[in-house]
């Protein structure tokens, strides 16, 4: 492992990681659905990401695949290094490929929270983000089973995902939310709960900030992700990729506007 955190770093569930971290929606088949087309190389980038570059934050979700990516980071990292920390999300229905459907009905939550922690082969989620607010159920009663499980040891932080100001001040009454993770890339560039997560010292966590690649195919890796992090210290990435050259081309990237 390198012995520079790629980045620099950041605190996020109680630990210190790298502000660069690993998204793993595209890491399955077509239409976020099912296994990759080569489960041997998406194998060897997990493992890259963490045993070659020094990444410390993988994020994923069980509606990857579903239920593919999780069973995926098992395999290719466990037993986790202490100094990694697996995030995953829970409240998404997975009716087809590339359909998605809010689901926050307590007793759904709580399977899905169960069934991640046997897929990662953990003890407990050190990081569990609410993955979508479901509109139809009180979100006091989606953040209430989060917080059952918590108090049970089965989660340790709780995040939210597609989140706007009202929302976070409203899961605030109910938990302390350890992280944001909302859209944020050289495209879609203003999102409020920025600067309020700053202001409140919340680790944001922009999920495609590549903008789905748009910028690296623009060869703009560097460009793109310097952009990120020089919107404050408090930001951590999580660009995705299931090839070792795109990979590397982010750490590189990030080691070339000096993040390191």
């Amino acid at each position: 492992m390198t012995s520079s955190l790629p980045g620099g770093s950041i605190r996020i569930a109680g630990k210190t990681v790298s502000r660069l971290g690993l998204g793993t929606m595209r890491l399955t088949g077509p239409g976020i659905w099912g296994n990759p087309d080569d489960r041997g190389q998406v194998l060897s980038v997990l493992r890259q990401a963490v045993h070659t570059y020094g990444i410390t934050h993988i994020d994923t979700a069980d509606a990857y695949g579903p239920h593919t990516v999780e069973e995926l980071i098992a395999e290719a990292l466990h037993p986790y290094p202490d100094e990694l920390l697996v995030a995953t999300k829970v409240g998404f229905l997975r009716p087809a490929p590339n359909v998605w459907a809010p689901h926050g009905h307590p007793a759904y939550l709580r399977a899905c929270v169960e069934a991640s922690l046997r897929r990662l082969k953990a003890e407990r989620l050190e990081l569990c983000y609410l993955h979508r607010i479901d509109p139809e159920v009180p979100l006091a009663d989606q953040l209430g089973t989060l917080i059952s499980l918590q108090s049970e040891g089965k989660i340790g932080h709780i995040g939210l995902s597609k989140v706007i100001p009202e929302d976070l001040a409203l899961a605030q009454k109910e938990t302390a939310v350890a992280a944001v993770q909302n859209v944020l890339n050289i495209h879609d560039r203003y999102d409020p709960l920025v600067e309020l997560c700053r202001e409140q010292d919340i680790p944001y966590v922009p999920y495609r900030p590549l903008d789905a690649g748009a910028a690296a195919h623009a060869g703009n890796v560097a460009t793109a992700l310097s952009w990120l992090l020089t919107r404050g210290p408090h930001i951590a990435p999580i660009p995705g990729t299931g090839s070792p050259r795109h990979l590397q081309a982010i750490v590189e990237g990030v080691n070339e506007g000096g993040w390191t």
